[in-house]
């Protein structure tokens, strides 16, 4: 089953209860969480507190993206946060494997994420531990930026692999997906759509969420 993903970083932070109940209400099936550390990639957003005062606004999965550094000192606080689901990057861990299989034992889902430059096939010894791969669709760090266009190529890349080797991981795919682009991408072979900006920008959130439903 295809998801949408509202990505709260897109939000109005003085009234996020409202924000991620409204959504809520137009069926997003799970909250996007951005954590960045202004390292990694050059922006600050939140951290563990926020996760886990969301996580008593609602039931629905949290989706928790690490774009930080040593990752995996905080993997433990995010799970105890409420963190569902946790998705470190390709290019700052080098020992992904040990990473990967640290969110595992916690009990939830694991994700490797992808940034634009970094081709799949870098994923062959991973891929058949995770359980989902994250593929960004701008270069991290800042929302309402345009989608890249040979991403769709890279989900259709992912999707084959996956499939060869009869693994169960769904794609997920972040940045400037809406309602111009997100039929090509869940054409394309993508699962998960990430929208922040095309839904909490919209003068009409209700609308846009019912058309991207109707669109995957």
């Amino acid at each position: 089953m295809k998801k949408i993903l509202p990505s709260i970083l897109a939000a109005d932070f003085s009234k996020l209860g409202d924000e991620i109940k409204e959504v809520e209400s137009y069926g997003a099936d799970i909250i996007h969480c951005d954590i960045m550390d202004g390292h990694f990639v050059p922006n600050i957003s939140f951290g563990p507190k926020i996760i886990s005062d969301i996580n008593k606004i609602t039931d629905l999965p949290l989706d928790v993206h690490l774009m930080i550094d040593n990752p995996q000192d905080f993997i433990v606080k995010f799970f105890e946060a409420g963190a569902d689901m946790i998705s470190v990057h390709y290019e700052n861990n080098t020992h992904l494997d040990r990473v990967i299989q640290s969110i595992k034992d916690l009990g939830i889902k694991a994700g490797v994420v992808l940034n634009p430059a970094t081709p799949v096939f870098m994923l062959e010894d991973i891929l058949g531990l995770v359980d989902y791969v994250l593929l960004m669709s701008v270069n991290p760090g800042f929302g309402g930026q345009k989608f890249i266009d040979n991403i769709l190529r890279k989900i259709s890349i992912l999707k084959n692999m996956i499939e060869k080797k009869g693994y169960d991981i769904e794609i997920e795919v972040d940045g400037g997906i809406d309602l111009t682009n997100i039929k090509l991408i869940s054409e394309a072979g993508a699962d998960l759509f990430v929208c922040g900006s095309s839904i909490f920008n919209s003068t009409d959130r209700k609308e846009v969420m019912s058309k991207m439903r109707s669109l995957i």
